[in-house]
């Protein structure tokens, strides 16, 4: 079984509503929007999530390898790029529901990331993405910079992909 490439395991915290993990050496990220509102939001989006689709509808293939293992495909151009992952955490509440997961040894960047729909007590509906990520070890190391660039093109498709109505 291929081994994490990173140290701070469980770190994105999809179970909880305040994170303030900040461990040393790591890029932090996390940004919330409201993807919806009602019942009928909550259980399209909530299902959602868990289905892989804030990936798959950004322009990710998601194909299960075996056990909490993936891998995930993206085409940038002509290059096509393969992300090993594996599932670290699932959280399915009657008001919280998302999982996180962590890089594989050969994954492009190291950390983890979270994929996270709740809503609130006035019946909105949210999403809220969560990483913390460094360079990789490795040939991946170099291209670090232009991953960056890459990774913020992402995070707005996936905040995009469960439908936005407003930042917080």
């Amino acid at each position: 079984m291929p081994e994490l490439s990173y140290d701070v395991v469980g770190a994105t915290r999809p179970e909880r509503e305040v994170w303030d993990e900040r461990p040393v050496g790591y890029r932090r990220y996390e940004r919330t929007v409201c993807v919806g509102r009602g019942a009928a939001d909550w259980a399209r989006i909530g299902a959602g999530v868990l289905d892989w689709q804030v990936k798959t509808r950004s322009g990710f293939a998601v194909s299960p390898v075996g056990g909490s293992d993936y891998r995930l495909t993206a085409r940038v151009g002509p290059v096509t790029v393969t992300e090993s992952i594996r599932v670290i955490e699932t959280v399915d509440r009657a008001e919280r529901r998302g999982f996180s997961y962590g890089t594989l040894i050969g994954h492009p960047v190291s950390g983890e990331e979270a994929f996270v729909a709740h809503r609130s007590a006035d019946g909105l509906v949210w999403l809220t993405i969560r990483s913390l990520t460094r360079p990789a070890a490795g040939a991946w190391r170099w291209a670090f910079p232009a991953l960056l660039v890459a990774q913020r093109v992402y995070r707005r498709r996936y905040l995009r992909s469960m439908g936005q109505y407003s930042a917080r």
